[in-house]
C-alpha cells in the first residue's frame, strides 16, 4: 500500500511544480468571469499599446496641468446583443503615472498624493452597464483611488467589435470621459491652488481572440 501510494504523490507534486507562477512583482489581470454557456458575450483583453488613461487638473485657477498612467490592464466581458450583461475590471499601476516631469511625478507618488507605497493600485469594477443610445453606455461601478471606494458612471461610446488585423482575432473600442473630486478620496492636499476637480479620459482598445 505505501510503496503504490508514494509514487503517486511523487506524481501529483510533479504536476503541481509544473504549473505556471505569476512572475514576482506582477499582478495577474483582473478575471472576469467566463460567459455563460450558450452566450454570445466574449472576454476582450485591453491593449495597452493602442489605449490611453489620461487626466486634467486644473493649476492656479489660470491653466491646466495633464498627465496620464502608462500602465495598466484589464478585462471586458462583451455581448453585442446584450450589452448590460457586459463586465468591465481594470486595474491601473499608481506609480505609473507620468505628467513629464520628475519632481512633480515624484511628489504625486508620495504620502502627500496618491502614497503609492500604500495604495499601489487604483482600480475598476463594472457593477452596471446600461446601453443609452445605440453606440453609447453608461457603466457605472466601483472606483478605487487612494484606498477610498466609491461608485462613479462612466459615459462610454463603443465602436465595434470589428475584426483585426490577426485571423481569428475581433477588436472593439471604447471612449469615455468622467469627472471626479479628489477630496472624495481623501486626497485634499492644496485643494484650491491645485483643482479638486479631476477629468479623466479613457481611449481603450481591446482584443478578443475566437478561442473565448
Amino acid at each position: 500500500m505505501t510503496s503504490t501510494r508514494k509514487p503517486r504523490l511523487l506524481s501529483a507534486l510533479a504536476l503541481v511544480l509544473m504549473l505556471p507562477i505569476t512572475a514576482v512583482g506582477q499582478s495577474a489581470p483582473p478575471a472576469a468571469g467566463a460567459p455563460a454557456a450558450g452566450s454570445a458575450a466574449r472576454i476582450f483583453t485591453i491593449d495597452p499599446v493602442h489605449s490611453g488613461l489620461k487626466f486634467e487638473v486644473e493649476h492656479l485657477l489660470v491653466s491646466s496641468v495633464s498627465g496620464r498612467f502608462n500602465t495598466f490592464q484589464g478585462m471586458i466581458q462583451l455581448d453585442p446583443a446584450n450589452p448590460g450583461s457586459s463586465n468591465v475590471q481594470v486595474k491601473i499601476d499608481a506609480s505609473s503615472i507620468n505628467t513629464e516631469w520628475n519632481a512633480r511625478d515624484n511628489d504625486l507618488r508620495s504620502a502627500n498624493f496618491f502614497d503609492v507605497a500604500k495604495f499601489p493600485e487604483l482600480t475598476f469594477k463594472s457593477t452596471a452597464v446600461a446601453q443609452t443610445a445605440p453606440g453609447q453606455l453608461a457603466v457605472t461601478g466601483d472606483f478605487t483611488m487612494h484606498g477610498v471606494t466609491r461608485s462613479i458612471t462612466i459615459p462610454v461610446s463603443q465602436k465595434g467589435p470589428v475584426d483585426g488585423p490577426k485571423p481569428g482575432v475581433q477588436v472593439v473600442g471604447f471612449k469615455g470621459t468622467v469627472t471626479i473630486k479628489r477630496s472624495d478620496f481623501g486626497m485634499t492636499r492644496m485643494v484650491g491652488p491645485i483643482g479638486d476637480e479631476v477629468a479623466i479620459t479613457l481611449n481603450v482598445e481591446a482584443d478578443a481572440n475566437s478561442a473565448n
